[in-house]
């Protein structure tokens, strides 16, 4: 049975002490907040004048380091049981506290934009303004995209509204679903939850796998028209959002504040396209080593070697992480073997109104937390651990290397960072038991193999349905139920349709992705695989300063755009090759793995 969050033991959760002991403290903590109202308006008129911007920064990284600490135990709180209404309670009023200070600073950008550049150019050479001048120049990027006062200040205020999709679609699926109990191999109950579905889907036994995908895919059937419409006014929050900025399309806003040219997002895809032939004898090879008749959904995730199943304790995982992550030098392991342990930075375990999955959440020089759904019969889990432990040491190296204005790196390179990890973590298995162990070896590069085809194939499959359902709404088509089941069923059919059969319900899981909430997210994560594979490469084979430049990117946060920082890392991502590379590892890998089975 899933527990409640109250029976959960406390050495597997989370310890938010440092960012505050108790909720008292915390309440200190957004009283003091409240008090930030009324200060950054003093600077109005004044940001022309170097000392008063100055002045004027300071004071803004002062409010921003105590908000994003605030934010940060408040969102934790959520996040392990999203039906504490206490929890939930905080949140919302920090979420109305956080727009009434972005009105407040609605003037802020169109006063800094309506310097002329000539006087802006003037500005950055003052002494006073020197360790913001990174920050200022990002900022003055976006002069054609910010608005007048006026529509800026509307644009703070709408802000919550258009975040409604994802608040409903994360209570809907999170709390109110119910998929019911199913039966074990030995006729015991198991509960179906988000957590036990993902363990169930690597079951030996296909009626088992089988009946999890319908009841689980039910629930989403049954509650279809309230999704499609969260998901199409999601949309139309993104693409009202880039017509208001400017910008000529939803996919143009969210590349810009990368400095990523649209080809790279249209260079993946073609390259994804032209290469689904390996995809295809995978699944062939899969339909084949698990003797079915017909391969379905509910047969993708399963292990095709069950003899080497095992059970691993998430005290396990995390030493098999650490040992993994040795090519990066004594203080990287030190750091993250005390933070995976005694610091308890983990929230191991699913409990009832905890939010699905995993992720990794820092605030600035505070301990970087990891929310997990570990479960012991699912390695790939383990591959989750080191993923999100990725994410966490970014952030603690980049925020004890970097100010805080120059300390959060962008999504595009966060995914580096974590599946870099990943990389690791598959060379110490190859390297190790399964040099000579074939079984193992074949398990490993099934493994291996999941993980690209999910990262890689899977991700670009939904940045092609990103795509599609942004340019139907910028072109004025409704985005119905219908519209999304066709979309997505074509892309299921193009990507995979050679060898899978592909069952009605499965046209519903373009409505259960939470990142479709973070619109053209996903991309970043085959864009990330790819690179993290490279540089991997380059550390693994001792290349001469390979893990120097590792963790100098690692250090750098935000300070510099990422592309840039990938190339001083070693690796071109304006090119086709780290993509090619990574899809024919994919190849190679199915081909040894298909000598292995027969």
């Amino acid at each position: 049975m899933v527990p409640q969050r109250s029976e959960v033991a406390v050495g597997n959760t989370w310890d938010l002490a440092p960012l505050y002991p108790d909720a008292a403290s915390w309440e200190r903590a957004f009283t003091e907040c409240k008090g930030f109202k009324g200060r950054m308006p003093r600077w109005k008129g004044q940001l022309s004048q170097p000392d008063a911007l100055a002045k004027a920064l300071d004071e803004e990284r002062e409010i921003d380091l105590l908000m994003e600490k605030v934010g940060q135990y408040a969102s934790l709180r959520v996040s392990e049981d999203e039906g504490d209404g206490a929890a939930r309670d905080r949140s919302l009023r920090l979420d109305h506290l956080q727009t009434e200070l972005a009105e407040e600073c609605s003037w802020f950008l169109p006063e800094l934009m309506r310097i002329s550049d000539e006087d802006w150019g003037v500005l950055l050479k003052y002494p006073s303004l020197k360790e913001w001048v990174g920050k200022l120049e990002r900022i003055r990027r976006y002069r054609s995209h910010i608005l007048g006062e006026g529509e800026e200040r509307i644009l703070s205020l709408v802000g919550p509204v258009l975040g409604g999709p994802d608040e409903i679609f994360s209570q809907l699926t999170n709390v109110d679903f119910r998929f019911g109990k199913l039966k074990d191999e030995d006729g015991s109950e198991i509960e179906l939850s988000h957590g036990t579905f993902a363990s169930l889907l690597q079951r030996r036994d296909k009626e088992i796998r089988r009946t999890a995908w319908v009841q689980y895919y039910t629930e989403f059937e049954q509650h279809a028209s309230s999704l499609s419409a969260s998901l199409a006014a999601s949309v139309k929050g993104d693409v009202f959002r880039a017509k208001a900025r400017r910008h000529p399309s939803a996919r143009a806003q969210s590349l810009f504040p990368d400095r990523v040219p649209e080809s790279v997002y249209d260079k993946l895809v073609a390259s994804v396209r032209a290469n689904l032939a390996p995809l295809q004898k995978y699944h062939r090879l899969r339909k084949k080593v698990l003797q079915l008749d017909e391969l379905r959904a509910a047969d993708l995730q399963v292990p095709l070697v069950g003899k080497v199943q095992k059970k691993t304790t998430f005290e396990q995982a995390a030493e098999l992480v650490t040992r993994a992550c040795r090519p990066l030098g004594q203080e990287y392991v030190d750091v993250l073997t005390t933070g995976l342990g005694k610091d308890r930075w983990v929230d191991r375990y699913e409990n009832k109104g905890k939010r699905s999955g995993a992720f990794s959440s820092g605030s600035y020089r505070n301990p970087p937390y990891i929310l997990m759904n570990y479960r012991e019969d699912v390695l790939a889990d383990v591959y989750t651990l080191a993923h999100e432990a990725g994410h966490s040491m970014h952030s603690w190296l980049s925020h004890r290397s970097q100010p805080y204005q120059d300390s959060h790196y962008p999504i595009f390179l966060a995914e580096v960072a974590s599946t870099f990890n990943e990389e690791l973590l598959t060379h110490a298995f190859l390297e190790g038991d399964a040099k000579k162990d074939q079984q193992l070896r074949a398990y490993i590069l099934n493994r291996q193999i999941d993980d690209i085809r999910g990262t890689l194939y899977r991700q670009v499959m939904f940045a092609e349905f990103e795509q599609r359902i942004h340019e139907a709404e910028e072109k004025g088509i409704a985005l119905t139920l219908d519209f999304f089941r066709i979309a997505y069923r074509e892309l299921l059919e193009s990507y995979l349709g050679e060898v899978l059969h592909i069952e009605a319900p499965l046209e519903l899981e373009c409505l259960r992705i939470p990142h479709f909430y973070s619109a053209f997210y996903v991309y970043k994560y085959a864009i990330g695989l790819s690179a993290s594979i490279s540089l991997s490469n380059r550390v693994l084979s001792g290349e001469s300063g390979a893990v120097e430049r590792v963790i100098h990117f690692l250090r750098s946060g935000g300070s510099r755009p990422p592309l840039e920082t990938l190339r001083l890392a070693g690796v071109d991502m304006e090119s086709s090759e780290p993509v090619e590379n990574a899809l024919r590892l994919f190849s190679d890998r199915v081909d040894e793995l298909e000598r292995i089975l027969g």
